[in-house]
This record gives C-alpha cells, sequence and structure tokens, in this order.
C-alpha cells in the first residue's frame, strides 16, 4: 500500500481516538510509520536523501521505544474497558512512496497532530506514568517531525537545483 493511503488511514483513526489508551497506540503507529517511510526512502529513495531517511527510520524506531502500548494496557491507563487496542503495526502495508513530497507533508501533518493529540492525554491524566509517557511520546514526535523537514528542504533544493541545470542548459 502506498505510504499516502496509509499516512491517510493513520490520521483517520487518531481523529476517532477518545481514550488515552487508543491515543498512544495511534501515536506508535504513527512512529512505526515514520520508521517504515524513512526505511522505505533509504532503500529507494534519490541517493542525496538515504541518509537523511535513515535518520527518519532511526528517529522513528526510538519514537515506538518510548510509547509503551503493551504496558499502557495492561496498567489500564483509562476506564473506557472493551478489547485490547490493535497494536499490529499498520505500516507493515507499506509497499512504496510513490510520491515523496505529499507522503512526508502527510507524514508531518500526522505527526503534529499526533503531538498535539498526546498533549490533551498529558493535560487530562492524573497518572505521573502515564503523563511522562506522553511527554516522552510528545519529544519523540516532534524529533521525527524534525527529520521529514529535513528531507522535505532536501528535496526543495534538490529540485530547484535540477530547474538551474534545466534553465542554464536550455
Amino acid at each position: 500500500m502506498d505510504a499516502v493511503r496509509l499516512i491517510g488511514q493513520s490520521r483517520h483513526a487518531l481523529a476517532r481516538c477518545r481514550a488515552a489508551r487508543d491515543i498512544l497506540v495511534e501515536a506508535w503507529q504513527a512512529q512505526v510509520l515514520a520508521q517504515a517511510i524513512g526505511g522505505q526512502l533509504a532503500l529507494t529513495g534519490p541517493a542525496e536523501l538515504r541518509g537523511e531517511a535513515r535518520g527518519l527510520s532511526e528517529t522513528g524506531g526510538r519514537g515506538c521505544g518510548v510509547l509503551d502500548v503493551a504496558a499502557l494496557w495492561a496498567a489500564g491507563a483509562d476506564d473506557a474497558g472493551g478489547p485490547p487496542p490493535d497494536t499490529r503495526p499498520r505500516a507493515a502495508q507499506l509497499s512504496q512512496v510513490a510520491d515523496a513530497r505529499v507522503a512526508l507533508t502527510g507524514l508531518s501533518a500526522l505527526l503534529g497532530e499526533v503531538g498535539i493529540a498526546l498533549v490533551g492525554v498529558a493535560c487530562a491524566t492524573d497518572e505521573e506514568a502515564l503523563y511522562w509517557q506522553c511527554i516522552e511520546g510528545i519529544d519523540a514526535a516532534d524529533e521525527s517531525s524534525d527529520r521529514v523537514r529535513g528531507i522535505l528542504r532536501r528535496l526543495t533544493v534538490r529540485e530547484e537545483d535540477r530547474q538551474r541545470t534545466a534553465a542554464r542548459d536550455a
């Protein structure tokens, strides 16, 4: 499945979340997706973006580690009840990043929305462990978002260089 479609699914799922544990699961899903998109671009993207893409993949991996959704569920972080959240990584369906700029712009928006949702959970909880997990998740989303913006800047420079070269050659 294309990255843009997965990002759309993630944004939709996050928007539907009402319980703290569901928001943390979606924050984790976003980090797994950042890791997968970074890995895909590191393998198949333009050569000049591969280092930055590897950095995004590594940052997303660290972000996954700070969001311990299994421990959250075991601790009963909210009173919503119901079945455990689906913690299978949506990003496992990633097959391509057809348009890197569109995918990275969408990923940046998703990570911003994750940060906002985690701020809401952190402000609403009285549980210290949940609060700190949200703070670490906010930091991870921000770090991943910084990496995405770095790749987008490199893409812009690359396109401008191509345009200058084409204009010079014309």
